[in-house]
């Protein structure tokens, strides 16, 4: 075999000297070839095979930029807390500027403080009731609101009333706070005191408490005529035309019809077209998961032109609980503003639909067409004429998520109308109860506990940060000794936040409950959707309003980036923004 190799060397001419650059050539290209394939063959594996993470916690560019605030990096990412469509009006509105002064104000009568000049023709009628509707009192009570509420600008006063005595008068306002973040106005109505002395002089001697006057109250109306609407509303600064589009914004305080709509005749009925959504495995979700699964359905529903047909039924998620676990039979308006969405787009409640329904679908012959596959778009369906359109999500997870019919192609077509879903006027009526008990004139501090701070492999620093010591240093420098001081934190035991009680005047939440026991407001109108049963206020609402509290403060003291070092979602995971 040996005495054989010279012969098979030389029977190959590839092998020769002369020849072994080219051949070297060759075997590199074939390789860089053989590599090239296996590489495409790879991606194209891992293409068919990958499926993206779910939106809602990883969302795409334009929604992060929507949907992540700017100023706070302590809750804009927080998934307790769903941002909603107000949060993304500019609070540079041009509506805020015509706010009233005193120099506007027409004292037909020259003025003390807080009073009226003496009348030489009062013998006698000292002991008579005040008349709240004379226009000079109407006067004398708006120059003593905004002489006292100095960090507020008013917008419009209603006509004063008589209040609970002949010496009580009840004004009812619109206005928001001098340094106001958030895009809205608020509506406030106070009991006032007048006296009058021996020369027919009068004075308001004391001011009732947020929503004292509710003889001042009224309920809107709809459609007023211009002229009818400046007579009830009393005084209000003409507002500057500037050509801009009015934008609608949220009037916390107004009483709320939140009332079912209704389908006004079997005509009305057949002629319309709807959208409903059945099944699917968003239910007991997150809030986040839920309203990004109903801005979808929602979405599609204004893209079709259809009338939506939603469950008002919410199964509220254990995280929010007092008990631990989902929780059925919440109501859609417990946590949202419904008068708001129906008076904005075309929705119905799924009983009141599917009563209709039954009654009227094979008498006018109305058809249905059923969608099983969420992959089938929005715009494959915008050709149908079929008075109902349901689509059926199945039982497998995550493809029985309302929010994948969003995804792909149509998340360019279709978007998600967040302008039509705000926040529950009842639950920012709290909100601004507490800002007015404080005379919005506050600094907020938001300290995270909790969880966070037991699991120092996450968060090492966490707990020693937020300790009543630290808490100490880290303020000094931000807030002004002697300040109103409201804290946002989920530690229970607010007592160990005694040692700040040295330097400021602290507040929590719980401080309020006022605001939603049993004889709150608050309690038995929730009580009246719930077919009088009581309503608790639950993990959702708190941490929602200790949320919105916080960011009314006029300064704000974040945890993350401002009292500790450690990152919001754990170690290593700090950004340039949180």
């Amino acid at each position: 075999m040996v005495g054989r190799a010279p012969n098979l060397l030389s029977r190959s001419g590839s092998f020769r000297p002369e020849n072994l650059g080219q051949n070297a050539l060759a075997m590199i290209g074939n390789l860089c070839f053989t590599i090239f394939v296996v590489g495409v063959l790879i991606f194209t594996i891992i293409a068919a095979t990958y499926e993206p993470e779910d939106p809602l916690f990883h969302p795409s560019t334009k929604i992060t930029n929507f949907l992540t605030s700017k100023s706070n990096a302590t809750f804009k990412a927080d998934d307790t807390v769903m941002k909603t469509g107000e949060d993304f009006i500019g609070a540079n509105q041009t509506v805020f500027s015509t706010f009233i002064n005193l120099t506007d104000v027409d004292v037909s009568l020259p003025a003390t403080e807080f009073g009226t000049e003496n009348n030489p023709d009062c013998q006698g009628k000292t002991d008579e009731p005040i008349d709240c509707t004379d226009p000079d009192v109407f006067h004398l009570l708006m120059r003593a609101a905004i002489e006292k509420f100095k960090d507020i600008h008013f917008y419009r006063f209603g006509k004063s009333v008589r209040g609970s005595n002949d010496s009580s008068c009840h004004m009812a306002w619109r206005f928001r706070p001098k340094e106001g973040k958030t895009a809205a106005f608020y509506k406030d109505y106070r009991e006032f005191m007048v006296s009058r002395s021996e020369n027919c002089t009068l004075s308001v001697v004391s001011i009732g408490d947020y929503h004292s006057g509710p003889n001042a109250r009224k309920r809107k109306r709809k459609n007023r005529d211009k002229t009818s609407a400046k007579s009830d509303e009393g005084f209000e600064k003409a507002q500057v035309k500037t050509g801009e589009q009015n934008i609608a914004l949220p009037e916390v305080g107004e009483a709320v019809n939140d009332s079912l709509p209704v389908v006004e005749s079997e005509s009305s009925f057949s002629l319309g077209k709807y959208l409903v959504y059945h099944g699917g495995g968003d239910r007991c979700k997150s809030m986040n998961h839920y309203l990004w699964s109903f801005m979808c359905a929602l979405g599609e529903a204004q893209y079709l032109n259809r009338t939506l047909i939603m469950d008002l039924s919410i199964c509220l998620s254990k995280i929010y609980t007092s008990s631990g676990v989902d929780e059925e039979g919440k109501d859609f308006r417990f946590y949202f503003d419904f008068e708001h969405l129906k008076d904005s787009a075309s929705v119905l409640d799924q009983e009141q639909f599917w009563s209709d329904w039954e009654k009227w679908h094979q008498k006018d012959g109305l058809s249905l067409h059923l969608v099983e596959d969420f992959k089938v778009t929005p715009m494959k369906l915008s050709g149908l004429k079929d008075t109902l359109i349901m689509r059926k999500f199945g039982s497998v997870e995550p493809d029985n998520y309302w929010y994948r019919v969003c995804e792909g192609e149509t998340e360019s077509v279709v978007q998600r109308p967040w302008h039509l879903v705000w926040k529950s006027r009842r639950l920012m009526d709290i909100v601004s109860a507490i800002a007015s008990r404080l005379n919005w004139d506050y600094d907020s501090v938001h300290v995270v506990r909790g969880e966070k701070a037991r699991n120092r492999e996450l968060w090492p620093h966490l707990a020693e940060d937020t300790s009543p010591e630290a808490l100490l240093s880290s303020l000094q420098d931000k807030i002004d000794d002697g300040r109103n001081l409201y804290i946002a934190t989920n530690e229970p035991e607010t007592s160990s936040f005694n040692p700040l009680k040295d330097k400021y005047s602290t507040h929590f939440l719980h401080d309020y409950k006022d605001l939603w026991d049993e004889n709150s407001e608050w309690y038995s109108e929730t009580a009246k959707l719930h077919n009088g049963s009581p309503v608790e206020f639950d993990g959702y609402m708190r941490v929602s309003v200790d949320t919105e509290v916080f960011l009314r403060g006029k300064k704000q003291i974040e945890t993350f980036n401002e009292l500790t070092k450690d990152c919001k979602d754990g170690i290593n995971t700090c950004t340039s923004s949180s």
